[in-house]
């Protein structure tokens, strides 16, 4: 970010934003039209949790809770509502969805803001393609409603009405690295580190000796696939590695990969969704492997949310999805920076309101 940009209060600047700023509301307003009209309930997930989260690379804002007598217990803003809808499907609900706020430190990008907001829904008893499905009509819907004929960011555009590609992982590390990656991950879902990282630097990628299968994997990804995602029409990238999919359930026929898919426009990712994981004992394993990468790398790990846990084995078969409600906005209004798009950004350290 600017540091010496000037603050979003300045009226000569605001008058600048609004346009942006008007167009999210009714992207807003359309998008939820559309989920009341088939028949999804709005819910508000709590914004303190007692975990954030155990994604390996996300970040939680720490803070404490003082009970009536005195006592400090640790508490965190939520990065995700997922545990607390998941929690929701267990008592009952159906379909479901959440403008939520959410939380994520440690970023603070173009694409990325410290507090910003996540649609999710959820399908209790349909496949995750639903959601293929659903994707496709709100591009069209938030597009219309910002009046725009395409969705664009950095000279990239995309046409918000056309079919999106899909396409497998397995299929973009070919295309676009020429790296064959189930070669690299055997039928239980081992990865065999050495095989990607020979390929990996074959195609010109750079590494450290310490990466790991999935820190590889990741270079890759974000290096040579992501960049050609999303151009002329949005891509659906599926079938994720089952490694790389820690709250998703294995494709059905395949051990090997999950059924997560996340969706790109001009190579933003936008959206990302599971045919949701339901074996508690299954998800407390990944949890735990993922608590101790995180401490591998940053020194620090989160509580496992019991509850969570507890809720998951009555649970239902469902499917989920998050999007960056922020960035789907950016890309029908055109903005440069998703700060472009929010009423009143988080101050800089030390910035005062700006």
């Amino acid at each position: 970010m600017n540091e010496n940009a000037p603050p979003f209060w300045r009226p000569d600047i605001h008058a600048d934003r609004r346009p942006a700023l008007m167009a999210r509301g009714r992207i807003k307003a359309a998008l939820r039209r559309w989920f009341e009209a088939r028949d999804f309930i709005e819910v508000e997930a709590a914004l303190l949790q007692r975990s954030p989260g155990n994604e390996t690379h996300l970040h939680g804002f720490r803070t404490v809770f003082v009970d009536d007598g005195g006592a400090e217990h640790p508490y965190y803003l939520h990065t995700s509502p997922e545990f607390a809808a998941k929690k929701l499907l267990a008592a009952g609900e159906r379909r479901i969805f959440d403008f939520a706020r959410v939380f994520r430190n440690r970023e603070r990008t173009a694409l990325h803001h410290p507090e910003f907001t996540m649609l999710e829904w959820y399908r209790v008893g349909e496949p995750y393609e639903a959601l293929m499905a659903d994707c496709a009509e709100l591009l069209a819907q938030a597009a219309r409603a910002a009046g725009a004929a395409s969705l664009r960011w950095r000279g990239s555009e995309v046409d918000p009405f056309a079919e999106p590609e899909r396409l497998t992982l397995h299929e973009a590390f070919a295309r676009h690295a020429g790296i064959d990656l189930m070669a690299t991950i055997a039928a239980d879902g081992a990865t065999d580190r050495e095989a990607l990282a020979g390929q990996a630097r074959a195609a010109g990628i750079r590494l450290a000796e310490d990466d790991s299968w999935s820190d590889i994997f990741s270079r890759v990804l974000a290096e040579k696939v992501e960049p050609h995602l999303g151009r002329g029409r949005a891509t659906i990238l599926c079938e994720y590695p089952i490694s790389e999919a820690a709250l998703a359930r294995p494709k059905p026929g395949d051990p090997r990969v999950a059924e997560r898919f996340e969706l790109f426009a001009c190579g933003v990712e936008l959206a990302n969704a599971f045919g949701e994981l339901t074996d508690p004992a299954e998800q407390r394993r990944r949890f735990e492997a993922d608590m101790d990468e995180k401490e591998r790398i940053y020194g620090e790990r989160y509580p496992i949310d019991e509850d969570f846990l507890a809720a998951l084995g009555a649970m239902p078969e469902a499917s989920g999805i998050a999007l960056g409600f922020d960035r789907l906005v950016m890309l029908c209004t055109d903005a440069r920076r998703i700060e472009d798009v929010l009423w009143t950004p988080v101050a800089q350290p030390g910035r005062g309101g700006r």
